[in-house]
């Protein structure tokens, strides 16, 4: 055999065995790592297997209760408008390790936005900030570190008033502008 073809068959071969290494990768993930890590089961094979016990005793292991079994639980959808050339506050009151999951989107407009936390009954103007950047999206939770308003400041720097698609999901109470 020649060294071409030698190197034309060894190629063959691992790109063979990586396509199947990539699709088993990929099945493991979704059947196995999935369920019982985040409790997210497209196949059904987890909850067949017991996986999915094992992310639910992950969280009652760590303190963090199921968030869809509890009564207070609630999820919203809500359009805020920000003005051109200004910025304004939309908050939720939380509880101490509450948990609020959230996804905002500005469309094409990139904002400044600062997503932060006053404690309930400070009157010092503390605030913690979590995250603050400049961007038309983003999708996250945060689990409350104290009682208080919790929720975004966003600056539109445009000419134009820019919508912000917010949903939310969580144990909260709206607030609303600010």
């Amino acid at each position: 055999m020649s060294e071409e073809n030698l190197a034309v068959q060894s190629t063959g071969t691992l790109v063979k065995a990586l396509l199947v290494a990539v699709v088993l990768a990929t099945v493991i993930f979704v059947s196995f790592v999935l369920p019982a890590e985040y409790n997210i089961d497209p196949t059904g094979i987890g909850k067949f297997l017991g996986l999915t016990i094992l992310a639910n005793s992950q969280e009652q292991a760590s303190g963090i209760p199921d968030l869809s079994d509890d009564p207070d639980y609630r999820e919203d959808q809500t359009m805020v408008l920000i003005p051109a050339n200004s910025g304004l506050e939309y908050k939720f009151s939380l509880q101490q390790y509450g948990k609020l999951i959230y996804e905002w989107s500005s469309g094409d407009n990139d904002l400044y936005f600062d997503l932060h936390g006053e404690p309930q009954g400070d009157t010092t103007g503390y605030f913690e900030s979590f995250a603050s950047a400049n961007n038309n999206a983003m999708k996250g939770s945060i689990t409350a570190p104290f009682a208080g308003s919790h929720g975004w400041y966003w600056r539109n720097g445009s000419d134009e008033d820019v919508y912000v698609h917010l949903k939310t999901e969580g144990n909260y109470e709206i607030i609303g502008l600010k």
